[in-house]
């Protein structure tokens, strides 16, 4: 099977943010998953919605052999697994969530499907910290 080279955003604001981000990651490791790179920590308040529970976010490069909607079933997995219970695509909306998985870039993949764009142009082109911490990763 081929690996494909994958950046993903992960996002916490509620519980002890930065295990919850730990502890995905140890989560997505599974699968014969690999972490190539993880940036720093960064805490930024809620986007496109209102909430006291700042965030804590981080972005890594993973080396996987999963399609793209695979490996959005996966991550997708990992959240409920982790307790998230407010899907935004499915409650059409934001909400405080304990954790978040989004998948950025794949390869140099374009792709479109009701559940998945890719690439992610929220995260590359409209959202601040997004962009801050996938300076050094696009």
């Amino acid at each position: 099977m081929s690996q494909h080279t994958v950046v993903l955003l992960l996002g916490s604001n509620l519980g002890n943010k930065k295990k919850n981000l730990e502890h995905a990651l140890e989560k997505i490791k599974e699968n014969g998953n690999q972490i190539l790179k993880i940036s720093e920590f960064l805490i930024t308040k809620p986007v496109e919605f209102a909430s006291s529970n700042i965030f804590c976010n981080i972005a890594t490069i993973i080396s996987t052999n999963l399609s793209p909607i695979q490996l959005l079933n996966f991550v997708k997995k990992i959240e409920i697994e982790m307790g998230r219970v407010n899907d935004s695509k499915i409650y059409d909306g934001y909400h405080d969530r304990i954790i978040d998985i989004d998948i950025v870039k794949y390869n140099e993949l374009l792709f479109l499907s009701e559940r998945l764009e890719i690439p992610h142009k929220k995260h590359l082109f409209e959202r601040d910290f997004s962009r801050l911490l996938l300076k050094d990763f696009i």
